[in-house]
């Protein structure tokens, strides 16, 4: 597999797992999105920045 392969499927799998809780549990998804919005912009980077951290280990270990 080629890097720009990996680049597709990558996608493909973040699409999948973001579509997951929307599908299953929509009110849920809603919940969770409106507590979001409540959050001051320094939680939600920070949220970003642990999101990156634990992506690019999983990355390195399984990449």
């Amino acid at each position: 597999m080629d890097s720009g392969d990996a680049w597709w499927l990558a996608l493909g799998l973040v699409l999948v797992f973001e579509g997951l809780l929307p599908l299953l549990s929509p009110s849920g998804w809603r919940r969770v999105f409106t507590q979001m919005l409540s959050l001051r912009d320094g939680q939600i980077r920070f949220f970003g920045l642990i999101s990156v951290a634990v992506g690019t280990l999983i990355a390195m270990l399984f990449g």
